[in-house]
């Protein structure tokens, strides 16, 4: 199994940046396929990025397309989120998860089979 903990939410002004990390433990990261999701109140779960075990493919959700960057450091067991020009849309508890499925990456909760516990990214206007 692998733990993971995310770390760098808070609170932003509309196009402001932050950057999310989620460190893991327990497991090399390089086994899974790691995503970042969202949910904000009243709507449900979607996935934000995916990127495969090595970073070769990347997935965004289009309302992220050219503002957020997803990354990962093998060496250092790390993924990051960079979310540049943040709009009030993008309010949410973002969830760092990991994937055991054989497919180079994924954008369905279901193939995730262990989460973070969930960071709060609030964007001001």
């Amino acid at each position: 199994q692998v733990q993971l903990v995310e770390s760098g939410g808070g609170l932003v002004q509309a196009g402001g940046s932050l950057r999310l990390s989620c460190a893991a433990s327990g497991r090399t990261l390089r086994n899974y396929v790691m995503g970042w999701f969202r949910q904000a109140p009243g709507k449900d779960r979607e996935c934000v990025a995916a990127i495969s075990r090595y970073g070769a493919v990347l997935y965004y959700v289009d309302s992220v397309k050219g503002r957020f960057t997803i990354s990962r450091d093998n060496a250092k067991n790390v993924v990051y989120l960079q979310m540049n020009s943040l709009k009030p849309e993008d309010t949410a508890i973002y969830y760092c998860a990991a994937s055991t499925h054989n497919r180079d990456y994924s954008s369905m909760e279901s193939d995730y089979d262990y989460w973070g516990q969930g960071t709060q990214v609030t964007v001001s206007s």
